[in-house]
C-alpha cells in the first residue's frame, strides 16, 4: 500500500511566473525511505508543504496515509510529523518545555510516548533545561525530530534536516532515521547533499520542479550509460582546461581530487588516443583510472541530457 502519492502536481508562485512543481507523479511506500534529492529550487520544499497541507496545489491531487491533502487535511495533520528545513522550535523554550508543548499540542505526554524518542531523547536529557536557542546544530536537529516523533506519526517528513550539520551529525542523524524506518515509519526526506541519497530505499532525483530519474540508488548507478575516467595530474587547473578543449569531451568536471571525464565516443582507440594526448602535456604525473559513478555523478549526466549540452 502506498503511504504517499501524487499524481499530476503542479505548484506555481507570482501568478504563474515561477513554476516550483511542474506535473509531478510519484508515490511511496508504507515503510520505505524515500529520498527528494536535488539543490535548491529544485521543488522539493513545495512538495513537502502540499503533502503536508500547508499549501494547495494548483493542479492534481496527492494523499498521504490514504487521505485527500485538500478534502482531509485535519486528519492528516494528526497521522503526520514534520521537521521543516529551518529550526522552528521556541528558542525561548527550554529542551524539556519543547517537547512537553509539541506532546500537548497532540493530545500526549513525553512519558506516554517516551519509548517512541528515548533514544534520541537520551543524547539530549543532559541538556533538558537549556533553552533551545542555546543548541548546537546538531542538538537542534535532535530535538526537533524528537518534537516530530512525539505523537507516534504514521508518516515523517524531513525536509533538508541535514543542511548546516557537521559530518558527525549528519552521519548520526541518518543512524537514527535507519532505526526509525525499521520501526516501521514511512519517511520521505529531502537533501540536496548527493552522498547521503545512498542511505535512501529509493529517490527521485530533482531539478526545476522535474523529476529527472526515480529508482534505487544502486539502479540509477548502474543505468550510467557511458565510461566514465577518474584524472589527476600537478597542475588540475591546466588539465581540466586540456581535457574542455579535447574534441572527444562528453561530461568534464571536478569531484574532489580527481577530474571525471567521459568521452562522446567511446572505445579502446579513443581511450588511447585520449591517454597519447594527455601524456604530451601532463607526462610526468598523469594518473587516469575507471570509476564507478556516484548519485552525483549520475545527477550531472541527466542534468546535460536536460541541459542539451555537454555538461562541462
Amino acid at each position: 500500500m502506498s503511504a504517499i502519492t501524487l499524481e499530476h502536481i503542479t505548484k506555481t508562485y507570482n501568478k504563474g511566473a515561477v513554476t516550483a512543481v511542474d506535473d509531478i507523479s510519484f508515490s511511496v511506500e508504507s515503510g520505505e525511505l524515500f529520498g527528494l534529492i536535488g539543490p535548491d529550487g529544485a521543488g522539493k520544499t513545495s512538495i513537502f508543504r502540499i503533502l503536508t497541507t500547508l499549501l494547495l496545489p494548483e493542479k492534481g491531487s496527492a494523499t498521504v496515509a490514504g487521505y485527500d491533502v485538500v478534502k482531509d487535511f485535519q486528519k492528516i495533520r494528526g497521522m503526520i510529523g514534520y521537521m521543516p528545513g529551518k529550526f522552528s522550535l521556541y528558542q525561548d523554550l527550554t529542551v524539556e518545555e519543547n517537547l512537553d508543548f509539541f506532546a500537548t499540542v497532540f493530545g500526549t505526554t513525553i512519558q506516554e510516548n517516551y519509548d517512541q524518542i528515548k533514544d534520541i531523547y537520551g543524547m539530549l536529557e543532559p541538556f533538558k533545561n537549556r533553552r533551545a536557542g542555546k543548541l548546537s546544530g546538531g542538538m537542534k536537529q535532535k530535538l526537533a525530530l524528537c518534537c516530530a516523533l512525539i505523537h507516534k506519526p504514521q508518516v515523517l517528513f524531513l525536509d533538508e534536516p541535514t543542511t548546516g550539520v557537521d559530518v558527525v551529525s549528519r552521519k548520526e542523524f541518518w543512524e537514527m532515521l535507519k532505526r526509525l524506518n525499521k520501526e516501521g515509519i514511512t519517511i520521505l526526506v529531502s537533501t540536496s547533499y548527493m552522498d547521503e541519497a545512498t542511505m535512501c530505499d529509493r529517490i527521485a532525483l530533482m531539478l526545476g520542479g522535474r523529476v529527472l530519474s526515480l529508482d534505487t540508488p544502486d539502479n540509477i548507478i548502474h543505468s550510467y550509460p557511458e565510461t566514465l575516467y577518474a584524472i589527476k595530474s600537478s597542475n588540475m587547473h591546466a588539465l581540466l582546461k586540456d581535457l574542455r578543449s579535447y574534441n572527444n569531451t562528453g561530461q568534464c568536471y571536478a569531484a574532489g581530487e580527481y577530474i571525471h571525464f567521459t568521452m562522446g565516443k567511446d572505445g579502446e582507440e579513443q581511450r588511447n588516443l585520449l591517454l597519447e594526448y594527455l601524456r604530451g602535456k601532463h607526462e610526468k604525473d598523469l594518473h587516469f583510472t575507471e570509476r564507478i559513478p556516484t548519485v552525483e555523478d549520475c545527477f550531472i549526466q541527466l542534468l546535460g541530457q536536460n541541459d542539451g549540452g555537454a555538461g562541462n
